[in-house]
């Protein structure tokens, strides 16, 4: 369904756990596993929280009277199967962190939103417990529906990804342009500008390279992958389209999900792929549209 150079091994159980009719982002290749009952080592979502991390919660949590006012609609999303810890960010205040992350990066006006969420404990290719949020300007949830999605940290709140996706009013070449490969250089001025402005790395950008080109329902797009000087890598999209913003994957999300990738894939070299079941790759374009499943070989 995509074209990938480098399948991006990223939030592997986002997609399973939304479907089709809710999107993160257009770049994003991902993967899900199904493991037989006790045989996976999961990350708990009850780990440590840092004290200052710890206090910054149990603020928010205190804070009744001095709370900035919500103007958008949160409700669980209706194929939630989680259930979030003690420890965890409840429903609220995960829909906070991302939709203040989507006003910062998008620049989105929430006012009259629906925000449908789902928690995740973490799965096999990513074993971080995350809450994600599909968020509509309409009550109904449609594959064709415009929307911006976000996937944090079920316990800190830090962004792992967030995506826009859209049915255009146009119908352009979803073909794979070669010529992209070396002439990238308007996206990567854009990208080097997005990660920049809005302090998605911590140092100076080194480097943009060309990542990938796919597309998400009819909307052609590409990423790049900007780099570093700490080795950093943000992935970037835009819409080759009409080069509009599609999303990021971040450097903490790019390095669970290839971490646990790795893992499973030497598991797999090693002849331990007894120890999973229907192994499938799904491949979630951050658009509309439901997703390509190839078996794992």
């Amino acid at each position: 369904m995509m074209r990938r150079k480098n399948m991006l091994k990223m939030t592997a159980a986002a997609c399973a756990l939304i479907g089709a009719t809710t999107i993160l982002f257009s770049m994003a290749a991902e993967a899900t596993v199904k493991a037989k009952s006790g045989q996976v080592n999961m990350v708990s979502t009850n780990y440590q929280v840092p004290d200052s991390q710890a206090a910054a919660l149990t603020e928010t949590k205190g804070r009744e009277g001095n709370k900035e006012e919500v103007n958008y609609h949160v409700s669980m999303d209706s194929l939630n199967t989680g259930t979030p810890g003690e420890v965890d960010l409840t429903m609220e205040e995960a829909a906070k962190k991302g939709t203040d992350y989507l006003k910062n990066i998008f620049g989105l006006d929430l006012k009259g939103a629906y925000v449908y969420m789902m928690y995740s404990p973490g799965t096999i290719t990513f074993p971080r417990a995350f809450w994600m949020g599909d968020v509509l300007f309409e009550k109904k949830q449609t594959p064709e529906s415009t929307r911006w999605s976000f996937m944090v940290d079920a316990v800190t709140g830090e962004l792992f990804n967030i995506g826009h996706s859209r049915t255009l009013n146009a119908n352009p070449s979803l073909d794979y342009d070669v010529s992209l490969e070396k002439d990238y250089g308007v996206y990567a001025e854009l990208a080097k500008k997005k990660v920049e402005e809005c302090g998605l790395m911590n140092g100076a950008v080194d480097r943009v390279e060309y990542g990938s080109q796919g597309y998400g329902g009819n909307d052609p797009d590409i990423t790049m992958d900007v780099i570093g000087k700490n080795g950093e890598i943000v992935i970037v999209s835009f819409s080759r389209y009409d080069q509009t913003f599609l999303g990021l994957i971040t450097d903490s999300s790019r390095r669970i999900s290839e971490s646990a990738m790795d893992d499973l894939a030497n598991d797999l070299a090693n002849g331990l792929a007894e120890n999973y079941e229907d192994v499938e790759v799904v491949t979630q374009e951050f658009s509309k549209g439901e997703p390509a499943l190839k078996s794992a070989e």
